[in-house]
């Protein structure tokens, strides 16, 4: 492992750890007599009883894009990020992975777990609107000279995370997890000092998520699940 490596693997348990247990902490309550569950099944609950549109329909066109890749890979550099490209490649290097299968799969898993929590938590217009402003705003900068050619929605979900966790610091009931989803944030400062693009996406979606949580004070937009004990309080 290079020395210098250390502080990006640093960031992403940063962000990986925090940002596991805020999802978790941003899932739907269970229903009366059900017993809570972790780990994927606990995931699932994201899914249903309403299946959330927005949601699934960025997972659809991902899936979609994914396959089109695989059976054209040409589609890659057609897509992708490159020096001096159109303007338009900001936005369809989203739906392209170029570093192969490893991040493909890794991705779309990732959209799956936290595009139906977002949902659910920020609403399906936040959600579209938080995913393409933090995924765009990474691509450019990294067109500009950060990271010239590729593509990936990581930085889209990164997004996503940092939203969720800085609505979570602002108006989550876990006193102790609240502090910890700074640690998302952080991260992201981190990693835009480091010239990484998903520190980008990850402070975009901060801000985004930070801004929506301090306007929203009646609570009508963010819905985040409220502890028992908090509640009886």
């Amino acid at each position: 492992m290079n020395v210098h490596d250390l502080p990006l693997y640093a960031c992403a348990a940063a962000v990986v750890g925090p940002g596991i247990k805020v999802l978790s902490a941003s899932l739907p309550a269970p229903a009366a007599g059900q017993e809570p569950q972790t780990g994927a099944r606990a995931l699932l609950r994201a899914w249903r009883p309403a299946v959330p549109v927005a949601a699934g329909a960025m997972v659809v066109v991902m899936a979609a894009f994914n396959l089109a890749q695989t059976a054209w890979p040409g589609l890659i550099g057609h897509l992708q990020r490159q020096p001096g490209g159109a303007w338009w490649r900001a936005v369809t290097a989203l739906l392209v992975e170029s570093s192969g299968w490893v991040q493909l799969l890794f991705n779309l898993a990732a959209l799956i777990a936290v595009a139906p929590i977002a949902q659910r938590v920020l609403g399906p217009a936040w959600t579209l609107a938080i995913y393409l402003v933090s995924g765009v705003a990474a691509q450019v900068v990294s067109m500009a000279s950060w990271s010239p050619y590729g593509g990936g929605n990581s930085v889209a979900i990164c997004g996503l995370v940092g939203a969720l966790a800085a609505a979570y610091a602002l108006r989550g009931p876990d006193a102790p997890l609240r502090r910890m989803a700074l640690l998302v944030p952080a991260a992201g400062l981190v990693l835009c000092a480091m010239t990484n693009n998903h520190g980008v996406g990850l402070l975009a979606g901060s801000l985004l998520g930070a801004g929506l949580a301090a306007v929203d004070r009646t609570g009508r937009r963010i819905h985040l699940p409220v502890r028992p004990e908090t509640a009886a309080v």
